[in-house]
């Protein structure tokens, strides 16, 4: 078999048996199983497997970002360089839930396999996580752009919210049809995302106003002879 499609085989089998089974559960040896190659081809492309799955979430991940990135500009352009905050956070949500959600991307292997991303928290998926943070820079710069009365932590932690709502709902959306039994729609992606959407707004927008209700909640509460604000 040529490299390419070695390298390409080998990338297909993991990716399958990764999404079918979890991380913990695959070995190297299942992989060169299923893709019909050997292990010193396996070590020859990528040289571990934390480095095999390193390069599945890569390759998915920017598939993901570069979406986010097309939408968030097409917002920007509609808006004159100046996006509304739903159309950033749509942007910024959409794709991932797009490419997670719905009857047609669940049975997908990618899809899958992204959701498994999601659920298990494995060294090199956290590793590439907490690396790769230049593409939600931009949506930060974007929200500021938008909101420019919000401070830089009620900015962050806005960004933040939204991401955490859509991985919580990929990563739980079965609890959540058992909880709701069967009324909360999860096929209907749209409505998911505009869910996600009007929540994050809602914190955004109203961020700054809970952080001075806190902040004078903790003077009221200061004890005797402690400065108050």
């Amino acid at each position: 078999m040529p490299s390419d499609q070695t390298r390409s085989a080998i990338l297909a089998a993991a990716e399958r048996l990764y999404a079918d089974r979890g991380f913990g559960d695959v070995t190297l040896r299942d992989i060169v199983a299923a893709a019909s190659v050997n292990l010193a081809a396996v070590n020859y492309h990528f040289g571990s497997k934390d480095e095999l799955i390193a390069e599945l979430f890569v390759t998915r991940s920017l598939a993901t970002n570069r979406e986010r990135l097309k939408e968030l500009k097409a917002a920007e352009e509609a808006g004159g360089g100046r996006a509304s905050i739903d159309d950033i956070l749509r942007a910024l949500v959409g794709p991932t839930l797009r490419g997670c959600l719905g009857p047609e991307r669940e049975r997908s292997t990618a899809a899958r396999y992204m959701i498994r991303a999601s659920i298990e928290s494995v060294p090199p998926i956290r590793r590439i996580k907490n690396r790769e943070v230049d593409h939600l820079r931009k949506f930060a710069a974007a929200i500021r752009r938008s909101l420019p009365d919000r401070s830089e932590v009620e900015l962050y932690w806005g960004l933040h919210f939204a991401l955490a709502m859509a991985h919580h709902t990929i990563r739980e959306s079965e609890r959540l049809a058992k909880l709701s039994e069967g009324l909360c729609d999860l096929d209907d992606v749209d409505r998911i995302i505009e869910r996600v959407v009007a929540v994050s707004v809602m914190a955004l927008t109203a961020g700054e106003k809970a952080s001075r209700s806190s902040e004078l909640t903790a003077a009221v509460r200061a004890p005797a002879g402690v400065n108050r604000v």
